[in-house]
């Protein structure tokens, strides 16, 4: 059974979809309070979210960015609510990364449609997962375990293969030196946050033009550009 987890501040929202979605075959859960969705996403796991754009504390738009640049959470598909039908809104949701939009008072029919693409989207995009990743002049070939950089072999270590597979899989999105400790080294307990950046270093030193694709969020951490 697939998990839908729905967040709106508005109570007779939450309920109509909980209501609507269970009815269609779904589990769903529903929660009022924005601050509560990381922590509740994170132990649900959700084949979808549900999210609506103006909320009091957190927004949409703040909560979508924080989704798209967690290590766990950042593939779930996100369809977006709000009260505004203004072209602005849903570029400024489409562009922090929804997958789709919708405008309240919305048809619940239609909603249970695209929430029924979204996921079958998503299991494609699952069952073909991608062979090659790129950015700039960079090419990684994961099958064949092999970077290239500007058309040269580079040679690197597991490591540094792995740290380089992730910020391509995520270009575009910031990735905090934590995540990427959590991700590439299983938050071994003797490291620090400087081994990240070492191995930045070293990583771009290696890809020599072409590792000015990695760019460095001050104070935050990396981030592969587009």
């Amino acid at each position: 059974m697939k998990r839908i987890f729905v967040v709106d501040d508005e109570v007779d929202v939450t309920e109509l979809l909980e209501y609507k979605l269970k009815q269609a075959g779904y589990a769903v859960r529903a929660i009022n309070d924005p601050l509560r969705t990381i922590g509740l996403a994170r132990d649900l796991r959700p084949d979808l979210i549900i999210l609506d754009m103006m909320m009091p504390d957190l927004s949409g738009v703040q909560l979508l960015r924080m989704i798209r640049g967690d290590g766990v959470l950042q593939d779930i598909p996100i369809i977006f609510l709000t009260a505004k039908g203004d072209i602005t809104d849903k570029v400024k949701g489409l562009e922090s990364g929804a997958d789709d939009f919708m405008t309240k008072p919305f048809d619940a029919r239609e909603l249970l449609l695209r929430v029924k693409s979204l996921l079958r989207r998503a299991k494609s995009a699952a069952a073909k997962p991608l062979t090659r990743l790129s950015a700039g002049g960079l090419l990684m070939d994961i099958e064949k375990h092999e970077v290239t950089a500007e058309g040269s072999v580079v040679d690197l270590t597991a490591t540094e293969f792995k740290l380089l597979r992730i910020l391509l899989d995520r270009k575009g999105r910031v990735q905090s030196r934590e995540e990427l400790l959590a991700d590439v080294w299983n938050y071994s307990p003797d490291l620090e946050t400087r081994t990240v950046d070492t191995h930045v270093r070293r990583l771009r030193e290696k890809l020599g033009s072409a590792g000015d694709t990695i760019e460095t969020i001050r104070g935050v951490g990396y981030r592969m550009s587009n």
